[in-house]
């Protein structure tokens, strides 16, 4: 599988920065955004071309594409489409640009960097509305790579910051999947471990299955196997074992949102992580870029929670696990309080939560250079 792994044509270098493979990425000289279909992985690599600014919608609403920062990258990219397609006048650009807005907001509510991205192309589409069709078409563009570049930069900087905390020789765990496939490219939580691998500090990963969607066997594991990083999967059932037999020694996620008070949201399975570290003192951290910080979202109570489809619970692939007409539920995610966090790792520094630090802590500092 892994020798049959090639990018599909692109006019220019991936702004992801990897030659191996990427979540999403814009093709200028045909105005197309390309996904990898992360359903099919790790059996099919399939990249899809979209045209149209609903196609991307109904891509992220059927998890084409997933990871906050990747959705929200992916909507940008389908409002920039969108503007290079609308010939209209300033009215009705905006029109479309309001409405095909809306649309891809609605697709998954939990991740607050879909709305960050859309709200940001929208502001750019108000600046640039009376500009001739190609002008404006070509400033859309530009913001939505600027929203990709910034991304993997910021990845690249909360890795480096947050594999200093990874001891030696660690057995560090991970849950669902925060690497390259669920943001511009490099990853947030495995960015971290990308970076404290590169620095000699990683004995082995323990990758969560991440029951009911499987991300952590089928995507993270994927992921670092590719990348030479030691991984082993694990059921998400198990994590409690192998923690009380004292054979791992650091654990990092990635959020969906993280409000002002310093709760997280992450995929269902995150909060049953934290509260086993804590237990065993075990440091539990979180690496996020600052875009995934709703600091008018006050705690992690007022974070919307996402119920999606009881046939992924109720079914693996065409293997039926629950008859029918007996109900599921599916939360895809869950909030962990800022108490059983130690750290979140972000761009513009680290939140050390652990001791009473929150979001704000970090906005009163220096930023980084």
């Amino acid at each position: 599988m892994l020798a049959t792994m090639r990018l599909p044509e692109l006019s220019r270098e991936p702004l992801s920065g990897s030659r191996a493979f990427f979540a999403v990425e814009y093709e200028p000289a045909t105005n197309e955004v390309l996904l990898l279909d992360q359903r099919l992985l790790p059996t099919e690599i399939r990249y899809l071309r979209l045209r149209k600014a609903d196609e991307v919608a109904d891509a992220i609403r059927t998890m084409v594409v997933r990871g906050a920062p990747a959705i929200g990258i992916t909507a940008a990219y389908g409002l920039a489409q969108l503007a290079a397609q609308e010939r209209g006048d300033a009215a009705v650009f905006l029109m479309a640009i309001g409405v095909a807005g809306r649309a891809l907001d609605a697709t998954r509510p939990t991740a607050v960097n879909l709305a960050w991205a859309i709200a940001r192309m929208a502001r750019t589409a108000a600046d640039v509305a009376k500009l001739e069709p190609d002008a404006r078409a070509t400033r859309m563009i530009a913001e939505a790579e600027a929203i990709h570049r910034e991304d993997v930069a910021a990845c690249k900087a909360m890795g480096a910051l947050g594999a200093k905390d990874v001891p030696m020789g660690a057995t560090v765990i991970t849950h669902c999947n925060a690497g390259a496939l669920a943001t511009g490219g490099y990853g947030t939580a495995l960015g971290v471990i990308r970076a404290a691998h590169a620095e000699g500090r990683i004995a082995k990963v323990l990758a969560c299955e991440t029951r009911p969607y499987l991300q952590g066997a089928r995507l993270t594991s994927w992921e670092l196997h590719h990348d030479g990083i030691p991984v082993e999967v694990i059921t998400d059932s198990m994590t409690g074992h192998f923690l009380s037999r004292g054979e791992i020694g650091f654990a990092v996620v990635g959020a969906d949102r993280i409000a002002a008070n310093g709760d997280v949201a992450n995929k269902i399975g995150t909060y049953g992580l934290a509260v086993l570290c804590g237990a065993h003192e075990v440091p539990f951290t979180v690496a996020a870029p600052w875009s995934t910080i709703d600091r008018r979202t006050p705690d992690g109570s007022a974070i919307p929670i996402e119920e999606r489809s009881r046939d992924e619970v109720a079914k693996v692939g065409a293997s039926v696990l629950v008859e029918d007409g007996i109900p599921c539920r599916h939360p895809a995610f869950d909030v962990t309080p800022a108490r059983l966090v130690r750290a979140i790792y972000t761009e513009r520094g680290v939140i050390r939560t652990g001791a009473g630090e929150t979001p704000d802590s970090v906005v009163r500092r220096p930023q980084m250079p």
